[in-house]
């Protein structure tokens, strides 16, 4: 990209990894599970506490004044105004889980710089300058909560506790050679800067978590469109939950309909997730996710595709044509001389997907219905196959899309029904071994490149992957960044 992250993007990176880790404790399974580990969450304390760490230099320090007072002359005034703060180091910062409970931001040894000017009075008396106040062993402790908006679906953040402390400030001024009156109200102005920075500095933590925090956990999809046919549901079933290793969660992870979003008529696995913890986060995606967009897809129709004679490359000996079948069905040359033939592929049933350690075996129930077409397009019904193969997937990531594919063995074909009377369908084993990977099979494979996103929130990406296939569910594991 061209413009990097603002702060808002940043800040939220100290949740982003938790937005993949919702969990819940539901009486059905989820389609897909996710976790965030200790190093995930490292990543996070940094990325957050960048943009953390700005927004504590914009604080905004009223005006101070007092009064002093000296012996026989009586009392003076003073004013602290046009205060900055100029900067602040935090060198020190971790999140933590709370079992049960969320996340725990703690800042150690932090450190800021305030800049000014200052004035004061007494009757003829009148002095003014500059002064920098240094203020040191800042720490802070941010209490997390992470929650769920059930209309819909998205993930809440808020700030459920905030506490810090200041060890000491010292105060510098510059411009005046009366040391002697500045010392007058030195302790009262210290004193003073030192509350107001106390005040202010939970007062940021919480506007930003409410203000730049939460809407940008709005980014993160609840559903994402396919395509004209399908869409996904990507939607938390429960508020986050913390664990003491990890945060796991659980996200309904299904496709559906478009048009009517009905429930599939099947549940999701029990996912046994092993304790890796090399990767930021881990994504368990189970085979009802894979199995309801097969489903879908069969509901609308659209699992088919027709195979012509212009299809096949001209250098082939095979050709659809009824001059061409007719060397060895002779009846389909006789019945129906000189004209193209067709078939319309398509699944019988919804593809079924499996996953084990042993890999992704994909077993689809397809039919192809042979058809002679006539000078005016219309057809006449010739045979119908069932073809039987196994199917080995292969899966992948690239642009933050899963994508997938697939690899058949050989066709094992069965006659279910002839318009041309009853033939071996072993005549036609070589075309369809022929036909189905190398015309089929290719468009299959480019609908699965085009894949479907990932839940993710904007500005982050991927890297350094590791795929894994368990019983029932394929695991992803990767690190993150922000782009």
């Amino acid at each position: 990209m061209a413009r990097g992250p603002d702060n808002t993007l940043k800040w939220a990176t100290l949740l982003v990894l938790a937005a993949l880790g919702i969990a819940v404790t539901a009486a059905t399974n989820p389609g897909i599970v996710a976790r965030i580990t200790q190093k995930g969450l490292d990543y996070a304390s940094q990325q957050g506490v960048a943009v953390l760490k700005k927004e504590l230099e914009k604080i905004q320090i009223p005006d101070q004044s007092g009064s002093f007072k000296i012996k026989i002359l009586g009392k003076g005034h003073y004013s602290f105004y046009s205060m900055d703060v100029r900067g602040f180091q935090i060198p020190t910062s971790q999140i933590k889980l709370l079992p049960n409970e969320g996340l725990s931001l703690s800042i150690r040894n932090a450190n800021a710089k305030i800049s000014g000017k200052w004035k004061a009075r007494k009757s003829f008396i009148k002095t003014s300058g500059n002064f920098e106040l240094s203020v040191e062993g800042v720490s802070i402790s941010v209490g997390l909560k992470l929650g769920l908006d059930p209309a819909s679906g998205h993930m809440t953040a808020s700030s459920s506790s905030c506490t810090n402390r200041i060890d000491r400030v010292h105060l510098r001024t510059s411009g005046s050679s009366l040391g002697w009156l500045i010392k007058l109200f030195h302790k009262n102005i210290e004193s003073s800067l030192r509350n107001s920075m106390t005040n202010k500095i939970c007062e940021v933590v919480t506007r930003t978590v409410s203000s730049k925090l939460q809407p940008y956990l709005q980014t993160l999809p609840v559903t994402a469109k396919i395509d004209k046919v399908a869409g996904i549901d990507y939607s938390l079933v429960a508020p986050p939950k913390a664990t003491a290793e990890s945060l796991d969660g659980q996200l309904k992870g299904e496709f559906f309909n478009l048009a009517h979003h009905d429930p599939p008529p099947f549940a999701p696995p029990l996912l046994a997730f092993p304790a890796d913890h090399d990767r930021m986060v881990y994504l368990g995606l189970s085979d009802y996710f894979f199995n309801t967009a097969g489903l879908v897809y069969h509901k609308a129709g659209i699992l088919r595709m027709t195979l012509k004679d212009d299809m096949i490359p001209k250098e082939s000996s095979f050709r659809l044509t009824t001059k061409f079948f007719g060397s060895f069905l002779p009846q389909v040359a006789k019945s129906f001389p000189n004209m193209k033939v067709q078939f319309v592929i398509g699944a019988a049933s919804p593809p079924h997907l499996t996953m084990s350690p042993a890999g992704l075996v994909l077993t689809p129930s397809v039919d192809a219905q042979a058809y002679a077409v006539f000078p005016n397009s219309s057809l006449a019904p010739l045979f119908l196959l069932e073809m039987n193969t196994k199917i080995s997937v292969n899966v992948s990531v690239k642009s933050n899309r899963f994508v997938g594919e697939i690899k058949m063995d050989k066709l094992l074909l069965e006659l279910k029904h002839s318009s041309i009377g009853s033939f071996p369908v072993e005549l036609l084993q070589d075309i369809m071994n022929y036909a189905i990977p190398t015309v089929v099979l290719p468009k299959v494979n480019e609908r699965l490149q085009e894949g479907f996103p990932l839940p993710l929130l904007k500005h982050l990406q991927v890297f350094n992957l590791v795929l894994q296939s368990h019983q029932n569910f394929l695991l992803v594991g990767a690190d993150v960044r922000c782009s």
